[in-house]
């Protein structure tokens, strides 16, 4: 036997131990239906992308020779997702999740239970109806998340429950009997708010009003119909997704408070079941439209490092919301609107009459930071999150005495205090440095349940 092959037999035999006693278990068998439509998809791209070589293609095309065709494209996409299916393989050791994937190219995914910081449980229209759902999972230090689709809608909780479980330092044997957390609910939208407040939006009508004035515009100047189109399709919908879109997606909005973390429940076609992990979230905005202000509603936006979940609360009393703000980021008060301090009067020269919604507060566990008259937004980030700190000056702020603050957070966001007086900044920025170094000293661990 050859060096090589020798080496080639130990990483074989290695590789066998290290698996021996691990129980591997594949997806539900309904995922080859999925993943068959893959060829179908490629055929349809093209056709969409070369339409004039596909009609061509179509017309050439007798009846038996369709006929053949898709007594081809069909059972070979069957054959395709049943293989796709019958190699693909997880398991939950000791220490990371294994997701084994591919036909001809063999791909392993190790994921490190400590490095996951949230799993998601996402049932989509026809997962709901088939009764499957899918498992996704932010992982720190990669953008794209990592999916086992489709798992049956009681497995995928079950294995939820395990790997926050492993996450958290239980033993692999008792990780299967803690089960998920209980949870207790702080918040629900009722569909009839959540539908006043779309249609009090300001974007909502801003995009239907360019959806129906600027395509006759358009045709008065070119009278051509596929530029009318080009930009009227866009337009529509982009008016959908700002109306009817978020009221399918945020449908039925839950926030619930368990020990890991809190869980969002929401979705009216697809259902998700997400979690913002505790200690992960950077910033936290809370948001209030001109239109919302007479009835004290506001909306709670939020950065997570390594994570797309973007939205806490989608509409709520600010009372009620500012107690949610307050689990997702313990030990800090959002504070009142006096205790802002606006920019000085100077700065109006700079941003003329925006430069009123200027403000800043500064407390011993926050970093809070206003913007927006119309739509007022208010940034907090807590001192613990902020990676830098750095101070900004153009030429015309410089003439004016003014400078802006800017902090960064790890999820890749900055937030500003803008027009502040230099002096003001200047101590800011090294009083900002050192209250970022201690906070981060005396902050508490990012950990599952603690």
């Amino acid at each position: 036997m050859t060096a090589p092959e020798a080496a080639e037999a130990t990483g074989a035999a290695g590789a066998a131990g290290a698996g021996k006693g691990i129980a591997e278990r594949r997806l539900h068998p309904v995922t080859p239906l999925r993943r068959a439509w893959a060829p179908v998809a490629v055929v349809i791209g093209w056709a969409v992308h070369d339409p004039d070589g596909a009609q061509r293609h179509l017309t050439r095309l007798n009846t038996t020779t369709l006929l053949i065709g898709l007594a081809v494209i069909v059972p070979a996409a069957a054959l395709y997702g049943f293989c796709s299916w019958w190699f693909t393989h997880f398991a939950v050791t000791e220490t990371e999740l294994r997701i084994r994937t591919g036909l001809v190219f063999r791909r392993t995914a190790h994921i490190r239970l400590e490095r996951i910081q949230a799993v998601d449980v996402t049932q989509p229209l026809l997962a709901r109806v088939a009764g499957v759902a899918k498992l996704k999972l932010d992982v720190i230090g990669t953008d794209k998340k990592d999916e086992l689709a489709f798992l049956g809608a009681d497995e995928a909780r079950a294995l939820r429950a395990e790997l926050l479980a492993r996450a958290a330092g239980f033993a692999p044997e008792t990780a299967h009997e803690v089960g998920e957390a209980p949870s207790r609910q702080m918040l629900r939208v009722p569909p009839g708010v959540l539908a006043m407040s779309l249609v009090l939006s300001g974007a909502t009508w801003a995009s239907l009003a360019a959806a129906l004035v600027v395509p006759p515009l358009l045709w008065l100047a070119t009278e051509s119909v596929w530029t009318v189109l080009a930009v009227a399709l866009p337009l529509l919908g982009a008016a959908g997704a700002s109306s009817v879109g978020r009221f399918v997606g945020e449908y039925d909005w839950t926030v619930a408070e368990s020990p890991d973390g809190l869980r969002l429940d929401h979705g009216l076609l697809d259902r998700a079941h997400e979690t913002v992990p505790p200690g992960r979230v950077q910033t936290v905005r809370i948001v209030e439209p001109l239109l919302w202000r007479r009835r004290g509603w506001v909306r709670v936006e939020l950065d997570v490092a390594g994570s797309s979940n973007s939205v806490l609360v989608p509409v709520a009393p600010r009372e009620i919301a500012e107690v949610v703000v307050a689990r997702v980021l313990p030990g800090v008060t959002v504070p009142e609107r006096a205790a802002l301090s606006p920019s000085p009067r100077r700065a109006r020269w700079c941003v003329p009459v925006w430069w009123r919604g200027y403000g800043l507060a500064v407390t011993d566990a926050v970093f809070a930071a206003r913007s927006g008259l119309l739509r007022r937004s208010l940034a907090l980030v807590p001192h613990a999150k902020v990676q830098s700190v750095r101070m900004t000056q153009g030429p015309w702020e410089r003439a004016r005495g003014v400078a802006d603050v800017c902090v960064d957070t790890g999820a890749n966001k900055t937030v500003r205090a803008r027009l502040r007086d230099a002096a003001e900044a200047r101590e800011l920025l090294q009083a900002q440095a050192e209250r970022s170094r201690t906070g981060r000293r005396d902050a508490r661990p990012d950990r599952w349940m603690a």
